[in-house]
């Protein structure tokens, strides 16, 4: 653990390992239910982690929990006391350090650098929402499916994205049959190919 969260003092790695709890979680594993009261604020240590919102049963992709990074979402539930509005599961098997939330509260006051994570967080997570909102009012689907694709592909540092067409639907609030319909489009603008293995950016 000390060699992934290199940017925390030994006395906070410590710390996250005597109150902490490590979990190797499967893909496609949900972390956290809609409606749910949050006791634990989890740390990637391996592995990603998908945050979603769902509005009129359509979901909707928020952000992505990559190692080293925690969720500002379960940080400001658990301190509000309240239920989640949101939902989060593994985008693929994972290390998740799992941290009692009523520590971190405390932890966030006796360790600058602890809180500073959490502040860096959520300006970037600020800015990535305010991203997004621009995208969903200016774009056309074509344009923010090619961006998803290409985000996808960045994360996974890959050339292939093996998603499926309903989990990209799922991810953007659309129907399956609609994300076919703009895969197609893209490929006919040779923007994109599908193959067998998955689909290619170009």
């Amino acid at each position: 653990m000390k060699s992934i969260l290199a940017y925390f003092d030994d006395e906070l790695v410590n710390t996250f390992e005597k109150e902490g709890i490590i979990k190797n979680v499967p893909k496609d594993t949900e972390l956290i239910r809609d409606g749910q009261y949050i006791n634990s604020i989890p740390i990637v240590l391996r592995g990603m982690v998908k945050v979603f919102t769902k509005y009129n049963e359509k979901e909707f992709l928020l952000y992505y929990i990559q190692p080293t990074e925690s969720c500002v979402l379960s940080f400001i539930v658990s301190k509000k006391n309240e239920p989640s509005t949101f939902f989060a599961k593994t985008e693929e098997d994972s290390e998740i350090l799992l941290l009692p939330s009523v520590k971190v509260q405390e932890w966030i006051k006796k360790y600058p650098q602890f809180n500073a994570m959490f502040f860096n967080l959520f300006n970037e997570r600020y800015f990535d929402l305010i991203d997004t909102l621009n995208h969903v009012l200016f774009d056309h689907l074509d344009a923010r499916l090619y961006l998803y694709l290409k985000e996808k592909m960045d994360i996974h540092n890959t050339t292939i994205i093996t998603t499926s067409h309903k989990d990209i639907a799922n991810e953007m609030g659309t129907s399956r049959e609609v994300i076919t319909r703009v895969l197609k489009k893209l490929e006919a603008e040779s923007k994109i190919m599908q193959t067998s293995k998955g689909i290619q950016l170009f």
